[in-house]
């Protein structure tokens, strides 16, 4: 959601940071704006609106003046988006300037006590009580006004901190939301994510629950929640900034549905040991694997359905009951979960609110945990007992596209390698199946290779308000994503439902022009389909099937079809998710939509 950058060091702080918000705009928010501190002054410039009516107001960075500096883009929850509600905020006396991501829950309660105090505030925020509690407390000592300030908060935060009375210093504090601490030569960084700072470092340091840094151009200084020194260990990001670039692409959406060769590559081949799977530290034997009862696979929106195409395919070869569940619905279910059962936690920025939540009530009652994610470091990566990064690579655009793909892979393999162990598998299905998942990449190229067909589709069904989704099996979950990624970015209300569940309710929508889209990749299921798709034409629907080579006999019943390269049906949803991210993009492209950054939504969802 919202984004954080600050900079400390010996050149000009406002090009820095406005050029590390453009980089976090992708989150989504809704105004920015940057404090400056001159050594004597705190200088702040913010602003309603994109971050390029801020570059205006700040001369395209030339001003404020100063080497120290915070930065932040806005997504409003507490104060409607305006000039005033948006961040920096500053204290009463002007010594403190705060960026803030998260909730402060008791917000209410602060700003009453310092009202009372004589504490006048200026903005409708739940963030301008942490600058104005930090001037409140100040003792002379900027490090123990921190942890002061950090003791007296309740909710989620990560926040960014300048004071006149530590003028070359950069303060960070964190609690449930990601912050990162770039180090780089004669200067540091602190960021709500690497993007922001990865021009200028490839070093970072990610903070802990209750951890605060204190950073100086030269020094990186770390503590814990009682104000005792720590030290911290660095990580490497190896990804070049132009990964975290269009590269010539109108939109990184686009860019990225092209990555998805590269991309699960990267999460298959290096876990692939000729017949063997290795994930990478995570322990999976004849001993553990045997005790697990049931697997509870979470996430929420994309990650969620990539969790239902892994649940198919592990119940069906590992024979293991699996529940997928949304993260908002599991941490208020009062699940039942123990030591024998497995929790899958998916999330691509690591960070996702609701998913690190469950994640920790679940390792409370017990279970082991298996984090899914693609970032480094992130808070669900090092929350979980085990982790299986993607290595997806940047992704820039507020709808997933090779995040879902290498979560679906990831799972693949997952549940390949315990099906091995339980001897659920004939072994000549298992080589199969793992040489044919290494095929992948190949087979989604074919699809990039020549996308006029898709494009031609969605030119031509553009203009439509309602679109549905149908499909049986693994394809139900592909009508999921599918119908997921339409409403994001194109705005057209989309539905996505089981093919048989029509005749329960959904077939009275259909009316003529209505636009269905039918997916049929499963073999077994492809006369089903067909009857389907043959009472939604009786209504007058028009219907737009994606079928494969062995199931495109449908198409003499449809309006129009797309044939994917042959593929495996249990592997199907990965080419699926491809060809109808390529139908929204499209979609959304003829409508003239702002495809990275829909409305109302984020990259990182870091609250609830």
């Amino acid at each position: 959601m919202c984004g954080i950058i600050g900079y400390t060091g010996g050149k000009q702080a406002s090009p820095i940071l406005i050029k590390g918000l453009e980089r976090l705009e992708y989150r989504g928010y809704d105004s920015s704006g940057i404090a400056v501190l001159d050594g004597t002054n705190i200088g702040i410039i913010k602003t309603r609106g994109k971050v390029e009516a801020l570059k205006k107001k700040t001369d395209g960075g030339n001003k404020p003046h100063g080497t120290v500096g915070i930065g932040h883009t806005r997504w409003a929850t507490h104060g409607v988006p305006s000039d005033v509600n948006s961040h920096p905020h500053l204290s009463q006396d002007g010594r403190f300037a705060v960026v803030h991501n998260g909730i402060i829950e008791n917000y209410a309660e602060i700003k009453s006590d310092l009202e009372s105090k004589g504490v006048v505030f200026a903005s409708d925020t739940d963030s301008e009580v942490i600058a104005q509690l930090a001037a409140y407390l100040y003792n002379g000592n900027m490090t123990d006004t921190v942890r002061a300030v950090c003791e007296r908060l309740v909710g989620s935060y990560a926040v960014g901190i300048i004071s006149t009375e530590a003028p070359d210093t950069v303060y960070a504090m964190r609690k449930d939301n990601p912050l990162v601490i770039g180090l780089g030569k004669n200067e540091n960084f602190i960021a709500s994510d690497i993007a922001a700072a990865l021009e200028h470092t490839h070093e970072f340091v990610q903070l802990g629950d209750g951890e605060f840094a204190r950073l100086t151009s030269h020094t990186a200084t770390f503590f814990d929640r009682d104000g005792n020194r720590i030290e911290k260990t660095p990580y490497s990001i190896d990804w070049d900034i132009s990964r975290a670039e269009k590269a010539g692409y109108p939109h990184f959406m686009l860019k990225e549905i092209y990555e998805q060769p590269r991309a699960i590559t990267d999460t298959v081949r290096p876990r692939i040991k000729g017949n063997e799977i290795v994930l990478d530290k995570i322990v999976l034997d004849a001993h553990n694997v045997n005790s697990i009862d049931k697997i509870d696979i979470i996430g929420c929106g994309s990650a969620y359905h990539a969790g239902i195409v892994g649940k198919s395919f592990i119940e069906k070869y590992c024979r293991i009951r699996v529940n997928c569940v949304l993260a908002s619905e599991y941490i208020y279910s009062d699940p039942i979960t123990d030591n024998r059962t497995l929790t899958i936690i998916i999330s691509q920025s690591g960070e996702t609110a609701d998913t690190l939540a469950a994640l920790k009530l679940a390792k409370k009652s017990g279970s082991h945990t298996v984090a899914v994610v693609n970032v480094l470091e992130s808070a669900i990566a090092r929350e979980a007992d085990d982790v299986l990064y993607t290595h997806a690579g940047p992704e820039i655009a507020v709808a997933t596209t090779k995040g879902y793909t290498t979560q679906v892979a990831a799972l693949y393999l997952i549940g390949l390698k315990m099906a091995r162990i339980k001897h659920n598998i004939s072994e000549d299905r298992y080589k199969s199946l793992l040489r044919k998942i290494t095929e992948l990449p190949e087979k989604v190229q074919h699809i990039l290779d020549d996308t006029s067909k898709i494009k031609t589709f969605a030119e031509k069904y553009s203009s439509h308000k309602c679109v549905f989704f149908i499909g049986r099996g693994t394809d139900y979950a592909a009508s999921l994503e599918g119908a997921l990624k339409l409403k994001e970015i194109s705005y057209i209300h989309a539905e996505a439902y089981a093919a048989g569940e029509l005749k329960h309710g959904t077939i009275s929508l259909i009316e003529k022009g209505t636009i269905t889209i039918a997916i049929v990749t499963q073999s077994a299921l492809q006369q089903k389909m067909l009857s389907n798709i043959k009472a939604v034409q009786s209504r007058y629907g028009s219907v737009l099937a994606i079928a494969t080579p062995k199931t495109s006999d449908v198409g003499e019943f449809c309006d129009g079809m797309f044939v994917m390269p042959e593929c495996d049906d249990d592997l199907s949803p990965v080419l699926t998710a491809v060809a109808l991210q390529l139908f929204a993009y499209y979609v959304a492209a003829d409508r003239g939509c702002d495809i990275d950054k829909p409305r109302n939504l984020a990259k990182s969802v870091t609250v609830e």
